[in-house]
């Protein structure tokens, strides 16, 4: 997992000078060494990674969630310092946990009481902070229906993103916050994430391939990197002020 270095102090979520989400909003943060890669490593080191896999695959079953977007959205809320520490499959146990106790299947005391009679600690940092940001509370709000209506941009168009930095959830990063690109593809209708992360149905929105610099995304190299952005988060250059 990525660590700071150089003595780097985490303040809340500011990391840095770009906007961020949460603490899963790390890419482009100054102060990180790069994520290690194995081509041979396992896919779950511990045999309690496999048993979490599982686990979050029967609580859908259960009704914890409906859709991905959900899952994610309680993944990015769960305690910024066991983000960080848990790794991987602890960031999913801790999202678990929070979708358990907010649908109403478990509540904070049972899950506590089984993790202690199976051996925890009970001073150990629990992750799971079911309802701590409403339900209702969406990411960047769709700025139309667009069923049975042609994209808004085509390939070859100028676009800025928008600067919001909302309190639910998005998939657009922080660092391609308020940054200009261009339209590369329209990859159709897609359910739109930051609405369906929080039941609000299931509304698609387009999808589009925007092209940016990377030395307009902060990075020194010089290459383009393609992001998948929804409509909602784009805006035409020509309207800018």
């Amino acid at each position: 997992m990525p660590t700071p270095n150089n003595g780097f102090k985490i303040k809340g979520f500011n990391l840095g000078h770009k906007l961020m989400d949460g603490i899963h909003d790390l890419g482009g943060q100054p102060g990180y060494n790069a994520l290690g890669y194995r081509r041979d490593e396992p896919v779950f080191k511990d045999r309690w990674e496999a048993t979490v896999f599982t686990m979050v695959r029967a609580s859908a079953q259960a009704g914890a969630y409906t859709n991905i977007d959900q899952f994610r959205h309680a993944v990015e809320r769960i305690d910024p310092k066991a983000y960080l520490e848990h790794g991987y499959y602890g960031r999913w146990l801790g999202a678990v946990e929070t979708l358990f106790v907010e649908a109403g299947i478990l509540t904070t005391a049972e899950i506590t009481e089984r993790a202690t009679q199976m051996g925890a600690d009970p001073n150990d940092l629990i992750a799971a902070r079911p309802n701590q940001i409403k339900t209702q509370t969406a990411g960047i709000p769709a700025k139309r229906n667009p069923i049975d209506q042609a994209p808004w941009f085509q390939v070859g168009d100028p676009v800025q993103t928008t600067e919001t930095s909302p309190l639910g959830h998005t998939r657009l990063p922080g660092y391609a916050r308020d940054k200009r690109g261009l339209i590369t593809a329209c990859q159709g209708l897609w359910p739109y994430p930051d609405l369906r992360a929080h039941s609000h149905g299931e509304p698609s929105q387009y999808l589009y391939t925007v092209t940016f610099s990377s030395r307009d995304l902060g990075f020194s190299e010089a290459f383009e990197l393609n992001l998948d952005l929804f409509e909602p988060y784009l805006n035409p250059i020509e309207t800018i002020q």
